[in-house]
């Protein structure tokens, strides 16, 4: 069977307005910070549900990740914006924003739940590690587009 010819992820055009803006280096910056932040607080999230131990710093680790998640994803609307003329959904990262939304609301859920005290600490914990794990995919394929952008570059 025969592979389809992919279209290149950016035109010159756009990959020039990448290389430009101000926002490439903001996303450089925060995803890796996130994903550490997304580390410690599994470990302590993990630690909770093992031992029983911990439960203020595993919440309050969710929390920030949470947050910082909303400002990745409001700067890389906003890059998006900036790239690809659209504020989400561009054709070349339409999937990576359609899985981003389903990681926004679990994580969304885990702060009404929190807040609204609709789930014991057990329940909060599980629900946070649903949101990590789709957090873990959705990087997954931000990781796999950011390695297709290189090899593009490289040809």
């Amino acid at each position: 069977m025969a592979s389809a010819a992919r279209l290149p992820l950016y035109t010159p055009e756009q990959r020039r307005r990448r290389d430009a803006t101000r926002w490439t280096w903001v996303q450089g910056l925060l995803a890796p910070l996130q994903f550490v932040v997304f580390a410690v607080s599994l470990g302590l999230v993990l630690r909770y549900l093992v031992t029983g131990q911990g439960l203020e710093a595993a919440t309050l680790s969710v929390v920030v990740k949470t947050l910082l998640l909303y400002t990745i994803m409001v700067t890389g609307s906003i890059w998006e914006k900036v790239v690809f003329g659209q504020w989400l959904f561009a054709p070349a990262f339409y999937w990576e924003d359609v899985f981003s939304m389903g990681v926004l609301a679990l994580h969304t859920a885990y702060l009404a739940a929190l807040f609204s005290q609709a789930l014991d600490a057990r329940g909060l914990m599980l629900l946070a590690l649903a949101a990590y794990a789709a957090y873990l995919i959705n990087a997954g394929q931000f990781v796999w587009k950011l390695r297709m952008a290189r090899l593009e570059s490289a040809a």
